[in-house]
């Protein structure tokens, strides 16, 4: 993020870590060095240009381009970083100005970036100096379009943890008790032969046939069959998930499709009705019956409830997200700010995604009914539904690992075209954040591609590393200090215009004129009064370790530091 105290527009590197502490992710740091590299990063060229700084004008600079990133080092200073975006992050590389522009700086690059972002660089006119800088850069933004690897299968980085063994889907499952004796796992899907998209792994009732959902796959959108993502510890109550059935304009019935919705429903005797959260709006489940799609109607699905969300599709979202950037990079209107986010729309989506998972997460917990979700084809707003409520009802999710897992398990393996609570998320905001970043960069492999099995045929795990490497290598960097581990403890954030507001830290970040909220005073004398216990701690231990060699009888004296600290009278 932006950092109020480095001269000019700069920022910071692509882990929102200043330069100096790159070499803690793996950077090369070399003094002599012109531009920081990862093991695996070439340099490709560098070329002298005007950078177009939409905070404090012109700057003359050189742009280093690299297999994997895009740097650039201010010349009128003492070689001060301006920024360092990674290519992945770029989306859109345009000409500006032409041979006869004769306005300053009207000829050169616009570089339009997917995290808030556009860059613009004045070049010389004369000897070919912009062609040669787009080219470049079209070829190493854009790898797959001409024949070139990604960089994640180019970087050598080496960490102490192997991010590719955070998630186990047997062993996940088993942590929520899986399989019992309502539900069952499946290889049916072992070689993506059911379902492409779908995972190889999969939870169904266990009676439930693998003849029954070959059937039922055929009734549903891409195959996606309804499959069990998270079953409550208590009432047994599940969070199940699926796309769209082909019900089409002349309403057609699938009675293996209905009768396995009511095996569904009686995995749980306790209830009468199984509830189906459609995430769109109902006139547009309507509008997909003439493409083949559709909804289950009450005449058809006699044991189930069925409710729309109004959530709308990706290309409302994506219209929704450019406005928001129009109003945040690279000038904040802050007289007409209120208004300008109004017409974004981008809350009111957030809100009706966060009231559909609380919808979810309601009915699990409270033991009314289990949940059937799904919005076309049982990605994007499925997954965000889905993790949502998971997210609110079961607490390891909200640990790093259990993060990291529920994002494996809801969003990656289960394929997808890619508030505040201070005391129950066990990671901070930095993490949300590197998670962003990195959904880009090309970097690590474990965004790549849109399905398991795509994944599997590329051998991802073999050939790229985890951003999980990364993060859990380094885990305090990303721990939120105030975290109290919790069991059984529902979270129901409160879905309300008057209590959502636009995440300033990850939309505004780049813009040095909007004061980055600083470091929390309460957070920081926290966590130097947990410093001052650790080392309480070890300086007792090493008082025990003295004692030792003269007390010969271990029947009087504690057997481990441990046992010691309770009496240490402390002020925590």
């Amino acid at each position: 993020m932006a950092s109020a105290s480095a001269p000019k527009c700069n920022s910071h590197t692509s882990d929102n870590e200043p330069l100096q502490s790159m070499s803690q992710d793996g950077v090369n740091c070399d003094p002599s060095e012109a531009v920081p590299r990862l093991p695996g990063e070439t340099l490709i060229t560098d070329k002298e240009v005007i950078y177009i700084c939409p905070f404090n004008g012109p700057i003359k600079g050189r742009v280093y381009i690299t297999n994997y990133r895009l740097y650039l080092r201010s010349l009128e200073t003492d070689s001060t970083l301006i920024f360092d975006v990674p290519l992945g992050v770029i989306s859109r590389i345009e000409k500006m100005g032409g041979a006869t522009s004769r306005g300053e700086n009207s000829y050169g690059l616009d570089i339009t970036c997917k995290d808030m972002r556009n860059l613009r660089f004045a070049l010389k006119q004369e000897g070919h100096s912009r062609r040669d800088m787009f080219e470049i850069l079209t070829k190493y933004a854009f790898p797959l379009a001409h024949s070139l690897p990604l960089f994640a299968f180019l970087n050598e980085e080496k960490f102490n943890v192997d991010g590719w063994m955070v998630y186990n889907p047997v062993e996940e499952y088993r942590r929520q008790g899986l399989p019992n004796h309502q539900w069952r796992i499946t290889f049916i899907n072992k070689c993506y032969e059911l379902c492409e998209t779908y995972p190889a792994l999969l939870v169904v009732p266990y009676r439930a046939s693998d003849d029954d959902l070959r059937r039922v796959a055929a009734f549903r959108s891409r195959n996606r069959i309804p499959v069990l993502s998270w079953i409550h510890p208590e009432n047994k109550m599940v969070i199940v998930r699926c796309s769209q059935p082909l019900v089409g304009m002349s309403g057609k019935r699938n009675k293996d499709d209905e009768k396995y919705l009511d095996v569904i429903r009686e995995t749980n005797r306790q209830i009468s009705k199984l509830t189906i959260y459609d995430a769109r709006p109902s006139v547009n489940a309507v509008a997909n019956k003439a493409t083949g799609g559709g909804y289950e109607s009450d005449d058809a699905y006699h044991n189930a409830e069925l409710f729309f969300l109004d959530i709308h599709n990706i290309h409302v979202m994506r219209e929704s997200l450019k406005k928001v950037k129009d109003i945040v990079y690279p000038n904040v209107e802050e007289s007409h700010w209120l208004s300008s986010l109004e017409s974004t729309h981008w809350l009111e989506h957030i809100k009706l995604v966060l009231t559909g998972a609380i919808q979810v997460a309601d009915k699990v917990s409270s033991g009314k009914s289990s949940v059937l979700v799904h919005c076309s084809d049982g990605w994007d707003r499925t997954a965000q539904l889905t993790s949502l409520a998971m997210l609110m009802l079961d607490s390891f999710y909200r640990s790093i690992e259990g993060f990291e897992i529920l994002v494996q398990k809801e969003w990656i393996s289960f394929g997808h075209k890619f508030a505040s609570f201070p005391t129950a998320f066990e990671f901070n905001e930095r993490f949300l954040i590197t998670i962003l970043d990195h959904l880009y960069s090309c970097r690590f492999g474990t965004f790549l591609l849109n399905c398991e099995s795509a994944r599997e045929k590329q051998k991802v795990a073999e050939r790229t590393v985890s951003l999980w490497s990364l993060i859990n290598s380094n885990k305090e960097k990303f721990k939120n200090p105030f975290y109290t581990k919790e069991f059984n403890r529902v979270l129901y954030p409160v879905a309300s215009m008057r209590h959502l507001e636009l995440w300033v830290n990850y939309y505004i970040r780049w813009n040095p004129r909007i004061k980055q909220q600083q470091p929390n005073p309460v957070e920081q004398r926290y966590m130097e009064l947990l410093a001052l216990r650790d080392d309480y701690i070890k300086r007792l231990e090493e008082l025990q370790l003295a004692n030792s060699s003269k007390v010969p009888s271990a029947s009087t004296s504690p057997s481990s530091p441990s046992q010691m600290v309770p009496h240490l009278q402390t002020h925590f």
